[in-house]
C-alpha cells in the first residue's frame, strides 16, 4: 500500500487526467463500423445532451471508484474497484468521441461532479467494505436505469450512440454483480433515495451545460 501522501498525489493526477485529458479505450469502440445516421438538428442536440450526461456519469463513476479504492480495507475489494474503474475509463473515451462526432462538448461542470463523487466514494469506503460495495452495487443499478431511459430516448436511427449505451449498460450490470459477489450489503432506502435525487440534479444539469 502506498504512503498516504503518495496515494493522494496519485489520486490528484488521476483526477486531472479524468476531467481534462482525452480518455483511451483498450477495447474497440462499440460503434465501430456503424454508419452515421441522418439526424435533424433537434435530434442531434438531444443525442448530444444524452451522451454528455453519460460522459459526466462516467466522470462521477471514476471519482467514486477512486475514492472507494482509496479507503477500502480489503485488497480484493480494492482490486475489483480498480478493474471496474478501467472499464469506466473506456466508457469515457467512447462518450467523448461520440460527443465530438455530434458536434458537441463535455459538461463544463465535470470538475464539480468529480470532486463531489470522490468525496462520496471515500466516505463509502471509510464506512467499511460491505457498505462500500453496497454503495457501488446501488450506483450501478441506478446507472443501468438511466441508460435504459436513454435507449428509449435516443433517436431510433442513431445506431452509433445506441451501441455505445448498450455496451455501457452491459458493463454496469457486471460491475453491480461483482460488488454483490464480494459481499456488498443492501443500502437503506433513505440512502437510495438521496442517491437518486443527487443523480437527477447531475443529469438535468449536464444535459444542458
Amino acid at each position: 500500500m502506498l504512503p498516504v501522501p503518495d496515494a493522494l498525489i496519485l489520486q490528484f493526477d488521476r483526477a486531472l487526467r479524468t476531467v481534462f485529458a482525452p480518455a483511451a479505450s483498450r477495447r474497440p469502440h462499440p460503434d465501430q463500423g456503424l454508419p452515421e445516421a441522418e439526424l435533424g438538428e433537434a435530434e442531434k442536440r438531444h443525442a448530444a445532451g444524452l451522451m454528455r450526461v453519460n460522459h459526466s456519469g462516467e466522470v462521477c463513476a471514476q471519482a467514486l471508484y477512486q475514492g472507494q479504492a482509496l479507503t477500502a480495507r480489503d485488497p480484493g475489494v480494492q482490486q475489483a474497484l480498480e478493474a471496474a474503474s478501467e472499464e469506466e475509463t473506456e466508457h469515457l473515451a467512447w462518450c467523448e468521441r461520440r460527443l465530438g462526432e455530434l458536434g458537441s462538448h463535455k459538461s463544463l461542470l465535470n470538475p464539480l461532479w468529480y470532486t463531489g463523487s470522490f468525496a462520496l466514494g471515500a466516505l463509502a469506503g471509510a464506512l467499511g467494505d460491505k457498505w462500500n460495495l453496497g454503495f457501488l452495487a446501488e450506483t450501478e443499478r441506478q446507472v443501468e436505469g438511466h441508460l435504459n431511459g436513454h435507449l428509449d430516448a435516443l433517436p431510433e436511427q442513431d445506431a452509433r450512440s445506441r451501441a455505445i449505451v448498450e455496451q455501457m449498460k452491459a458493463d454496469e450490470v457486471k460491475h453491480a454483480e461483482t460488488a454483490l459477489a464480494h459481499g456488498g450489503a443492501p443500502l437503506p432506502l433513505p440512502v437510495k433515495l438521496a442517491m437518486r435525487l443527487s443523480a437527477k440534479v447531475m443529469t438535468h444539469t449536464a444535459y444542458r451545460i
